[in-house]
Formats: structure tokens, sequence, C-alpha cells
């Protein structure tokens, strides 16, 4: 057993079947007496629902992992060369990929048996905008062992409307056209106020979801305890009925020991007044012939 292998099976639980699981292996390395293994076991943190979803796409679908870091890797590099054009082309490719990821990764949760929700749905799409923007984030997302949703508010929301805003306006460019570059900027502060809306909503959502599974999870455990002591004591009551029995059983073999005793004793003075007769009857024949001998 080995740390990587355990999260490895952990992290492709349900959410709600973790902690049950990662308490068990960390019993388990503790019985085997590697107790820092079990402590680093039991230090994993149960993942939220979208963390569980984004690593159930990595998963699953190994082949869909490699074309979105590649593409973000595309991104960063046109953001640093401020390529407006290519800017342009990766961003309708951004959006058509996350897209697609977005809606594999809903059909991959109900398949699982846990359908997600549309906040839930928000925050496996802010994950992939991360992966996208930043290289360790896609490097997280990548292991399949996220344990919360990444935020996509360091890096940036959508690569055309980064381009529109840094990349210098073109002299020839129409007054609309300015207009909606300057618009571009409080939009998309809309949607990163939104986004922490979404995650801030779906982190309470969790929240929740985590004290209700625990409140059920101690429920079961009560039950659990309520009928293991039923058990108990019905074995309780099995065996006073038993040590009764063998109580009755006792005593019952103690008259018989004192009556056999006594029949011993019986015998045995009755062995010896036989004796004495015996000897008696013996010494009075022995008398009778003594005397007929000198009779005759």
């Amino acid at each position: 057993m080995d740390l990587d292998a355990v999260a490895d099976e952990l992290y492709g639980l349900r959410p709600e079947d973790f902690t049950a699981a990662r308490d068990a292996r960390a019993a388990a390395a503790r019985k085997e007496g590697d107790r820092a293994l079990a402590e680093k076991i039991g230090k994993l943190r149960r993942p939220s629902l979208s963390a569980w979803a984004g690593n159930l796409l990595v998963r699953e679908q190994p082949e869909q992992v490699e074309p979105l870091l590649r593409l973000g890797e595309g991104l960063r590099q046109a953001h640093r060369e401020l390529n407006g054009d290519q800017l342009r082309e990766l961003g309708r490719r951004q959006r058509t990929l996350i897209n697609a990821l977005t809606r594999q990764t809903r059909h991959l949760a109900a398949e699982a048996g846990h359908p997600i929700g549309e906040s839930t749905l928000h925050e496996v799409e802010d994950t992939l905008h991360a992966v996208l923007a930043d290289p360790e984030a896609a490097q997280e997302w990548a292991v399949g062992r996220l344990v919360k949703p990444l935020s996509p508010t360091a890096g940036f929301p959508t690569a055309e409307a980064e381009a529109l805003a840094r990349v210098p306006a073109s002299p020839a460019k129409p007054p609309a056209d300015r207009q909606k570059s300057q618009k571009s900027q409080p939009d998309a502060e809309r949607h990163r106020r939104l986004t922490r809306a979404r995650q801030e909503a779906e982190e309470a959502e969790q929240e929740l979801h985590t004290l209700e599974e625990e409140a059920t999870a101690a429920g079961r455990a009560a039950q659990d305890a309520a009928e293991l002591v039923g058990r108990l004591q019905q074995r309780i009551d099995e065996l006073t009925e038993a040590l009764k029995g063998a109580e009755d059983e006792q005593q019952e073999a103690r008259a018989a020991e004192k009556e056999a005793r006594e029949q011993v004793r019986n015998t045995d003075r009755r062995v010896r007044e036989a004796r004495r007769r015996a000897r008696t009857a013996v010494a009075r024949a022995e008398r009778l012939s003594a005397k007929e001998e000198r009779a005759s």
C-alpha cells in the first residue's frame, strides 16, 4: 500500500463514498504498522461535487486531457505575444472545446449515478478555464485528484475578450468596434463577479451537503450502535440463561455427589459390620472345633 495508489483509488470514488473508504484505508495502514502512511491518508480531503466531476472526466476520458493542455499552451503563448488574430482563433476553439467537455462531464456524472446541476456545471466550466490559463492548474487537473474547483479569476475568462482588451486598436477601427472594446472590461468584471457568486453559492451548497452527509453518517452510526447493543444484550440474555441452566445442573450434580458419598459411607459401614460378623463367626467356629477335638 502506498499513498499514490490509495489517493488514485479514493479520488475515483463518489464524494459520499470518500470518507468511509479513506478511514478504512487509514485503519488498514495502521494495522500494518505504517502510522506515517495512515496519517497521510487521513489528511486526504473529500472532493467537492464539481471537483469529483472534473476528476471523473480526466479518468474516464483521458484522451480529452492532451487537447485541452495543448490549447492552453497556445492561448498563453498568444497572450504573451499579444497576437490578436491567433487569440481570436484559439478563443473560438476554446469555447467549442470547453462546451464539449462540460457536456461530456455532465453525461459522465449522470452515468456514474450522480447527476450534477447548473451551479456545479458552472464550477466545472470555471475549472476548465483555469486549466487553460494556468499551467500549474493544468498539471493539477490532469492528475485527476482535485479537491475543490479551480478558479479562473487569475487567468483569462475568454481568450477573445482578452484579445480585444489587450491588443491596441487599429487606426481604421470603426467607432462601433471601439465602443464594443470599451464595454468588454465591464462585461469581464461582471463575469468575474458572477463567477465568484456562483463559487460561493456552490461552496455553501457543498458545505450543506457535507454536513447533511455527516449527519446521515452519524445517524447510521447511532443506528448501527443501537443494533449492536441489541445483539449484545440478546447474547447476554442467552449466556445468562445458559449460566442459570449450568448452575442448576451443578446443584443437581452436587446433590447426586452427596447422595453417592452417603451411599459409599453406608456401604463401607455395612462392609465393616460384615467383616466383624465374619470374624466373630470364624472365631466361634474355631472354638467349637477345638472343643470337639478335646472331647474326642
